[in-house]
């Protein structure tokens, strides 16, 4: 049957509750996942040492708390597990359409419904009824690719950490990482070990707070199994702790001081060379840009297999990348840890709303949402995790989860007043 309550596009962190949130109202749902799993950026980013920068037991929905977590800060492959158990618990796989890749959803003013176009595994086009359509789509799905002349033609391994080959080894390789961010930082520690040669090609040093980072006694995970109310305090505390980093970035600079002397501090702690030391401290204030987590990524500069290039990537051939001084730097394999294009997922749903109205050429002229959930014009979509809805310095489940509160409400409250629409105002 082609006719649902409720289409879903995503089966990441969102897509999920969403689903599990719309099941419960007694909404006939259904999750268009573009992949043959679902996941996610915890699916698709499987690069050595990607973790979590937010503690795991806040990391997690409050509705299914996790005793288990191996460490404090959990790696991919275990958030990644973590969400196939909630799927299994709350019998959402039964929702979930696999392989089904959207071109297009578009409101028909006439029955004030969503019409969602899509290609199945087979390539063959579909279409879907819905009166309500969700886009839980994410902002870390499309990589930035640098424009590097030449990229093209390097003959060694080049992949972005969102694309990392399964099975991909630094072993005995001469290994080039381009950027410095939160990817990076996790990624450059875990392949200095193995790579003949690490060059890190920095444009932008990035401030960089220790993570406290450790393993959770099996004992302390018992412990949480019987007593889930211990889970709640922790987590409690937690979301407190990290929320007090708010009141520094916007209400209170003045506690900014205090965190950069901690920063200067584990840098100059973790680096001996005092020139070294000063090509990766940061011009920007602290908190202008996210601060990745990390006990060992500026350690990792001290070892004699790992150099830091600073100098512009102006070129590319088939045997490695050349900065602007002219220095050729030859390469076995290239990691591209460059982050991504958080507007391009949003607009690569093709949607149209009232009037003809495109969400992606409105964005064109500056993207804004209310509350990141709702735009005017589109009745009866939201989105998940959408503009502005992003933050720094907690965990992001906590907006997620309070966004699907209010599809929720939202619902119920149309549903309740025997309204055909629910619209936000310009």
């Amino acid at each position: 049957m082609n006719n649902h309550d409720l289409v879903v596009i995503g089966a990441g962190f969102s897509g999920i509750a969403m689903t599990i949130a719309a099941k419960a109202a007694g909404r006939d749902v259904i999750v268009l996942e573009r992949a043959d799993e679902i996941g996610g950026t915890w699916r698709d980013n499987r690069y050595p040492g990607v973790a979590c920068d937010i503690q795991s037991h806040l990391y997690s929905y409050s509705f299914e708390l996790n005793p288990d977590w191996s460490r404090a800060y959990a790696p991919g492959d275990e958030i990644q597990d973590y969400l196939l158990y909630v799927v299994e618990q709350y019998d959402v796989r039964r929702h979930v359409r696999f392989g089904a890749d959207v071109q297009q959803a578009w409101f028909d003013e006439e029955t004030s419904r969503w019409e969602v176009a899509f290609t199945g595994p087979e390539g063959r086009l579909e279409t879907i009824s819905c009166r309500d359509l969700v886009l839980a789509v994410g902002s870390l799905q499309v990589p930035t690719v640098p424009d590097i002349p030449g990229l093209e033609t390097f003959a060694g391994e080049l992949m972005h950490t969102a694309t990392w080959v399964p099975g991909t080894t630094a072993h005995g390789k001469r290994v080039g990482v381009v950027g410095t961010g939160a990817s990076a930082v996790q990624l450059i520690p875990a392949v200095a070990p193995d790579a003949a040669a690490l060059t890190v090609f920095q444009r932008t040093p990035t401030w960089v707070m220790p993570k406290g980072d450790h393993e959770i006694a099996e004992s302390t995970s018992e412990r949480y199994e019987r007593r889930p109310a211990l889970m709640k305090a922790l987590r409690a505390k937690i979301r407190t702790s990290n929320e007090s980093r708010a009141l520094a970035f916007v209400k209170q600079p003045a506690l900014m001081k205090a965190v950069s002397l901690r920063a200067r501090a584990h840098l100059r702690s973790s680096v001996d060379d005092p020139q070294l030391r000063a090509r990766l401290t940061p011009s920007h204030t602290l908190g202008c840009k996210r601060i990745p987590l990390s006990d060992d990524y500026l350690e990792t500069f001290n070892r004699r297999n790992v150099k830091l290039e600073t100098g512009e990537l102006i070129a590319a051939d088939a045997t490695g990348v050349v900065t602007a001084d002219g220095t050729h730097h030859p390469l076995d394999l290239l990691v591209l840890a460059t982050g991504f294009d958080p507007a391009a997922g949003w607009k690569a749903v093709n949607v149209f709303g009232r009037k003809h109205a495109s969400l992606s050429a409105r964005w064109d002229e500056g993207i804004d949402s209310y509350y990141g959930v709702t735009v005017p014009d589109f009745p009866n979509m939201f989105m998940l995790l959408g503009p502005n809805a992003e933050l720094g310095h907690n965990s992001v489940l906590l907006m997620m989860e309070a966004q699907v509160e209010l599809v929720t409400k939202l619902l119920a409250e149309r549903d309740r007043r025997g309204a055909a629409m629910v619209s936000v105002r310009p």
